[in-house]
Parts: structure tokens; C-alpha cells; sequence
């Protein structure tokens, strides 16, 4: 049976048509399941009895709660969620006293084969539906505390775009979650079709996975290098405009954020010489960096550099010009951090 989670106010309108009824009961619907967050239809009291039996003959609300959780010692939390295609992906819940942060997978493993990362090492098995992605934000028992989501999770998201944007529809538009664009936050580790078509449709923030200045070094670490070298992509993001919050506020602007993740390797893009290269590739444009430690994986060549070394990275960066943080490292005990969620085992061995 069909799942209504994910569906936009003019599907589920055709929907109440379906069932016989008027065209607002569409609206009705949009209202519990993304307003009341609805788990079955006999919640929906303000349909009638005959409407709600329908709909349970023919759909279903789509909401499937977590299999399993695991609790870091810093209060991130990694759930395992089924998906419709009988898989399951993981979610990482984020608290800090600021905000509460999702951070969601938008595919069953990844396409990118990138080489400091176990979702790239599981390989690709299948894309999550809408239903599968809002569901991980939907049957989350902390949901009504989140503050952001980010499509960081597994999986590549403009290799899965028609899903993400029909989840960031619904996340965002007023039959929905009503969530402003500037609250969600999608990565890529550059695919041009699908960027193209984010940038253009979009209103919600980007991420760039970066990690080298290099395109030939990126591409050692990166296989999507060859598909669009980063140079190239840098000159599109420099046809779209960019800004911070401060900048907004003055302005008036259009508030959409473009950050660039940049994971730390020791000897492999930590040197004075690859700050140069990333200034020079960002040069002109408002963005972030974000430095990221690197966790070691097995069978890795790669490692990570010493607190010194991230700070010393950033401290060259920003008075040179290119705003830069160092993202704290959350969930690692139970590997939740950044490049470790990795849910082959999880579906080789569930029933």
C-alpha cells in the first residue's frame, strides 16, 4: 500500500478524491501528518469514520519507528531506521545547548566510493523514498526538539535529488513543517546534474564536500573529482549568490549559506602550501569552512593531525580572509562522526 508521508498537498488532495471525499480533506491530511505528526489514520478525528476507514483500506501513514538506537557519552544519538525497500539507514540526533540537529541519510550506502568514508566502502544498495527520508525526522522520538536539519548522513543527496526535494518541500512549505529554507542544510560532494537543479529550485543551504584544493589530489581521495573537477564547480557556485546571516540582515538578501567541509589528513592537505590553494580556489567568495577531524577506519592510509595542527589550519585561514571553524567531533564512541555511519552489517544481519 501506498505511504502518504511525503506526499505534497496536491497529492494528497488526489488522494481524498480517491477516497471518495471533498478536496479539503487534503488539506486535513497535510495537517496530521505534518503538523500532528499522525502515526495511523484513527488519529485523524476530524475525518469522518468513513474517510478513515479508506484510507486504512488503501494507505498507509508511512511511519515506521527506529530498530535499534545507540547513546554516545556526549548525549549524540545514532538510530538504525527501516526503509520501504526492506533496508535500514542510520540518523544521527545532535543536542547541544544552542540547537538539536538531524543529521539524515538520503540513500541505502553511497555511490562515491569516497576513500575516508565506511558508508562509501559499504557501496551503493538503494535510494530512500520521501517516505524514508522524512520518516527519520517524522518517528524520531526527539523530533519536536529539533532546531536543523543536515543531509550529511549516507549516501550522496543530488544522486537521490527527486527525494530530497520532495522531503525539503514538505519540510519547508506552509502545509508542511513550515520550516524556513536557512534551518536545512544539504551536502554534495559535487554531481553536476543534480546540483545544477538544486541551485536553481532551491532555497535551502549547501554544503561542498571539499577536503582537497587539489584536483588531482582531490580526485585520489574523491572519485566525483572526475565527473566535475573542482575548479569547475566552484566557477558554477560563483554564479549563485551567497550569503551569511549578518549580510542578510543588512541587506535584504536572500539567506541561503554555502559551507565547504574540509576533513584534515595528515601530510595529505594539512600544509601551509593547501591553505594557499584553498584561498586561492575561494578567493571572492562568501562561504565557511568547516575543518572536520578525520576517524581513523580500518585498512585506512589515511590519518588524522593533533588539535594543534587543526587549530594552527584555521588560524592561517581566517585572518587571510576565509572564515573557518573546526567542527566538534560528536558520536565517535559509538560511531556517529562524521564518515563512520556504515549499516552493512545492520542489513546482512536483520531478519
Amino acid at each position: 500500500m501506498q505511504a502518504l508521508l511525503g506526499l505534497s498537498l496536491a497529492e494528497l488532495t488526489d488522494v481524498a478524491r480517491a477516497i471518495g471525499q471533498p478536496a479539503f480533506v487534503g488539506k486535513q491530511l497535510a495537517h496530521w501528518l505534518y503538523v500532528k505528526h499522525a502515526a495511523d489514520f484513527d488519529a485523524m478525528t476530524s475525518l469522518s469514520l468513513k474517510a478513515r476507514q479508506a484510507l486504512a483500506r488503501d494507505y498507509t501513514v508511512g511511519l515506521m519507528p527506529p530498530e535499534h538506537c545507540q547513546r554516545s557519552v556526549d548525549g549524540t544519538v545514532k538510530y538504525l531506521f527501516p526503509t520501504e525497500s526492506g533496508h535500514f539507514v542510520e540518523s544521527v540526533y545532535i543536542p547541544t545547548p544552542e540547537r538539536a540537529t538531524l543529521c539524515v541519510s538520503s540513500q541505502v550506502g553511497c555511490k562515491m566510493g569516497c576513500k575516508f568514508c565506511m558508508t562509501g566502502r559499504q557501496g551503493f544498495t538503494a535510494h530512500c523514498t520521501a517516505t524514508d527520508i522524512l520518516n527519520q525526522i517524522c518517528a524520531l522520538p526527539e523530533r519536536d526538539t529539533l532546531t536543523n536539519i543536515v543531509f550529511m548522513g549516507q549516501g550522496e543527496p543530488m544522486d537521490n535529488l527527486d527525494a530530497v526535494m520532495r522531503a525539503t518541500e514538505v519540510l519547508t512549505a506552509d502545509w508542511g513543517f513550515a520550516w524556513s529554507p536557512r534551518r536545512i542544510t544539504v551536502s554534495t560532494v559535487g554531481t553536476p546534474k543534480g546540483l545544477l537543479r538544486f541551485l536553481d529550485e532551491s532555497d535551502c543551504n549547501l554544503a561542498v564536500s571539499l577536503h582537497h584544493p587539489i584536483p588531482e589530489q582531490r580526485a585520489a581521495l574523491m572519485p566525483a573529482e572526475r565527473a566535475i573537477s573542482i575548479t569547475d564547480l566552484i566557477g558554477v557556485l560563483r554564479g549563485y549568490d551567497f550569503c551569511r546571516k549578518e549580510r542578510a540582515q543588512r541587506e535584504g538578501a536572500k539567506q541561503r549559506r554555502l559551507s565547504f567541509e574540509y576533513i584534515v589528513f595528515k601530510g595529505v592537505n594539512d600544509s601551509i602550501r593547501h591553505a594557499d590553494a584553498l584561498l586561492r580556489l575561494l578567493e571572492g567568495i562568501e562561504c565557511r569552512v568547516n575543518l572536520i577531524r578525520f576517524h581513523d577506519i580500518p585498512d585506512s592510509p589515511l590519518y588524522g593531525v593533533d588539535d594543534k595542527a587543526m587549530v594552527h589550519f584555521r588560524d592561517y585561514l581566517t585572518p587571510h580572509g576565509l572564515f573557518t571553524t573546526i567542527r566538534a567531533s560528536r558520536g565517535q564512541d559509538i560511531y556517529a562522526a562524521c564518515g563512520l555511519l556504515n549499516t552493512k552489517v545492520q542489513n546482512a544481519t536483520q531478519p
